[in-house]
């Protein structure tokens, strides 16, 4: 009888933070870092944690102001890419995780390349899921965002707050999935209670106005792709309209090596193409960074 990993939830106390993770797997197995997208957190993963789970240790925090972690008033707590990837840091410290492969998604890219930057030899592998690392993949959608960049007015803070409501949220989950069907709601109900907590849109702003920090990072994410050439797939979702396809393609500059997938579905590819994703990350992790076997 195959036997079905148990799912841990956790929190660790991080800075006077509550930091929520998901933990499953064998503790002495390769570890698989899941990093979360938005507006979703670690809930984004309920699915494939126990596809991984049978072979590797797996591990998927949430951020501050995501998920089950605490959302600490913006004012209070400086949100930030960086400071997540601190906190992803000294979780995994705390963890005794020396090495690990990254699952990488929307903002989960540059918190996982800052992580990277801080000590790149840990970095066993890359599972880049519609997760931007190069200007190509920064499109139409992005134009307010790069305004808000440009000029943090009140204005054009305002602008951004449609982002955050359930039309998009829902959007974001069922645009561009041939059968939305295989979609479950309970993503997007479950992704707008938290999205509509006091203080929460006011966190989002911070973050939307902060990924204009990753941009000038490109060069570096670039570099470690290239200089330690991690072993990489990318399963990358063509009807994106947040990160489209053109950001997939230029990774083969630096990772010439990756193997790529371009997927028929929309932003959160694993709501409806776990069954195709699933089977390409074990046949990924087994040739790259080696499974434990029963």
């Amino acid at each position: 009888m195959t036997s079905i990993p148990v799912v841990r939830y956790q929190s660790e106390n991080i800075d006077g933070l509550n930091v929520f993770y998901r933990e499953a797997g064998p503790k002495d197995a390769p570890v698989v870092l899941l990093l979360h997208g938005f507006p979703t957190s670690s809930h984004m993963f309920r699915n494939l944690i126990p596809v991984l789970a049978g072979q590797y240790r797996v591990i998927a925090p949430d951020y501050p102001g995501f998920g089950q972690s605490d959302a600490p008033d913006h004012k209070t707590f400086k949100y930030g890419f960086q400071a997540f990837a601190d906190i992803v840091d000294t979780l995994l410290a705390r963890l005794g995780v020396e090495r690990f492969a990254m699952y990488v998604m929307d903002y989960g890219a540059p918190v996982g390349y800052r992580l990277a930057l801080k000590n790149p030899a840990r970095v066993t592998g890359l599972i880049v899921q519609n997760g931007n690392a190069y200007e190509e993949g920064l499109r139409e959608f992005w134009n307010p965002i790069k305004a808000y960049w440009n000029d943090n007015s009140a204005k054009n803070r305002e602008a951004l707050h449609g982002l955050v409501t359930l039309d998009i949220t829902r959007f974001q989950y069922t645009d561009g999935v041939a059968d939305v069907s295989r979609i479950s709601p309970d993503n997007w109900v479950h992704d707008q209670a938290l999205l509509d907590r006091p203080g929460n849109r006011d966190i989002q702003m911070d973050l939307f106005l902060d990924y204009g920090t990753n941009v000038p990072l490109y060069p570096q994410f670039q570099a470690f792709f290239r200089e330690h050439r991690p072993p990489t797939i990318i399963v990358w979702s063509k009807n994106d309209k947040i990160f489209p396809e053109d950001g997939a393609h230029p990774y083969l500059r630096d990772l010439p090596d990756a193997e790529v997938h371009i997927l028929d579905t929309g932003h959160f590819a694993l709501e409806d193409k776990l069954d195709e994703i699933g089977p390409l990350l074990l046949g990924f992790l087994d040739r790259t960074i080696g499974a434990k076997k029963a």
